[in-house]
């Protein structure tokens, strides 16, 4: 599971990256990403939901929201 720290940045930043990094993983590999923008704990599932992958859990963190997702054409 790679993770990706993308605490301060701010929109449109979150987004681009997670998506960059999502289409460098193999099928079925996960990420786990943790925002601190508000904005991520709505723009993070819709670009997950986009790219045909999943989002396993989404959990608040004080600050910061973090996201557990699988990579799509993997075991389940």
């Amino acid at each position: 599971m790679i993770e990706l720290d993308l605490s301060g940045l701010k929109c449109p930043l979150p987004v681009l990256r997670t998506r960059k990094a999502l289409r460098t993983l193999a099928p079925g590999a996960g990420l786990i990403v943790t925002c601190t923008d508000p904005m991520s704990a709505i723009d993070i599932p819709n670009l997950v939901r986009e790219e045909g992958d999943r989002v396993e859990a989404q959990e608040r963190r004080a600050e910061a929201v973090r996201f557990t997702i699988r990579r799509a054409g993997g075991p389940a």
